[in-house]
């Protein structure tokens, strides 16, 4: 009898950790990005990374990203958008944001990451989805070699769009490499609940 009852304690225990698990992190916020490969829908980090969240949520809500493309895509490693529109003319942002990159969060596969200069601290706009873990995008210490790319969001559905976007042919063009020969838009970047 004392299982039975140790056994149903246990089940409603876990029971109750899972769903308190689930509202919060079914709490983050959303964003759908309607592209012209597909739909991708992210989740933020905005207990982990509230800067780079809030700083996301911005531009999203200025209809920023609205018309912009993936500028930059590299199979097996990141595609990379939110600077240029399809003239491929790069837009103005506002000023740029710390590097919260030792929040504990890493590059794995189908995250999202501020894209920044070498100045750690240069992210605005830009962001890269990971095609796969990229560890040596991590945080590993607050030096010039260290400082790493600070994830803030998840793909949550639309990773195969995501992979579709790395077969496209490449091209150099204003002075860039790695650009989709056809245009990828983002036609249009919400927030969904």
């Amino acid at each position: 009898m004392r299982t039975i009852i140790l056994s149903l304690m246990l089940f409603l225990i876990s029971t109750l950790s899972f769903a308190t698990e689930k509202t919060m992190t079914d709490t983050q916020t959303k964003v759908k990005l309607t592209t012209s490969a597909g739909d991708i829908i992210i989740q933020l980090n905005s207990d982990k990374a509230p800067i780079s969240s809030a700083n996301f949520l911005t531009y999203v809500n200025e209809g920023f990203y609205n018309g912009t493309i993936f500028h930059r895509i590299i199979p097996g490693f990141m595609a990379q958008g939110g600077g240029f529109d399809a003239s491929f003319k790069q837009k103005s942002v506002h000023d740029s944001i710390k590097n919260e990159a030792d929040n504990g969060l890493t590059n794995n596969r189908g995250t999202l990451a501020m894209a920044r200069t070498n100045d750690p601290n240069s992210a605005t706009a830009q962001f890269f989805i990971n095609y796969k873990d990229n560890t040596f995008l991590n945080h590993t210490g607050k030096n010039a070699s260290g400082w790493g790319y600070a994830v803030f969001a998840e793909v949550i559905e639309g990773m195969d769009v995501v992979d579709a976007m790395a077969t496209q042919a490449t091209v150099n063009r204003g002075g860039h490499q790695d650009v989709p020969k056809t245009d990828i838009v983002i036609e249009k970047a919400e927030v969904v609940k």
